[in-house]
């Protein structure tokens, strides 16, 4: 599914660079194309990471919010969708700062827009299998501490580089490495336990 996702981005890449620049000149109906094309996306990431939907709404509108405000600053030295979600990342990043530390937040996976949806050639038992495997992961990166989670989030669902995980949440390389390894490490303890 990745590779066809990429595909389409690469296809459509000339008419983005159109629409992002016609967007750096406030022209309303990109804005909106931008919008259309990355709103599941976005809200997808900051549901992965924030602690409901309606926060998830909230930061997904401040984050197109930022970007009328802030096009002009993306350079294009990194994909377009990929730029945005460092912006969702952040606006997550803060809005959690914010919150109160002993404050648990939960991450509702089955409710994310952008998990592959079972295969057309999977049987419908094979589809609940799936189906509850993921409900089993979701509610397993719920339970992991904040600072295991985000930095698992942005790598496997927003697909960032240890560098930019690192630069987004303050934190040098080595120690983001260190948390997903132990993020991965209590994730795999916690669904074992699970299924025992």
């Amino acid at each position: 599914m990745r590779r066809r996702e990429a595909k389409a981005e690469h296809m459509e890449a000339p008419d983005l660079e159109n629409v992002i620049e016609r967007a750096r000149g406030h022209d309303a109906e990109a804005l909106e194309e931008i919008y259309r094309r990355y709103v599941r996306r976005v809200f997808g990431l900051c549901h992965y990471m924030l602690d409901s939907r309606e926060s998830a709404e909230d930061a997904t509108s401040e984050v197109f919010l930022k970007l009328q405000r802030s096009i002009d600053s993306y350079d294009g030295s990194i994909p377009f969708p990929r730029w945005l979600l460092r912006v969702a990342g952040n606006q997550c990043i803060d809005a959690l700062r914010r919150r109160q530390r002993g404050r648990q937040v939960i991450v509702e996976v089955e409710d994310a827009t952008v998990l592959e949806a079972p295969s057309s050639e999977l049987s419908p038992l094979g589809a609940v299998i799936r189906t509850e495997e993921r409900t089993q992961v979701g509610d397993a990166i719920a339970r992991l501490p904040m600072n295991y989670r985000v930095p698992l989030v942005l790598r496997y669902f927003s697909e960032l580089s240890y560098d930019e995980i690192a630069a987004q949440l303050n934190l040098q390389r080595n120690y983001v490495a260190a948390l997903i390894f132990r993020a991965k490490q209590e994730l795999r303890r916690k669904l074992t336990h699970r299924s025992k």
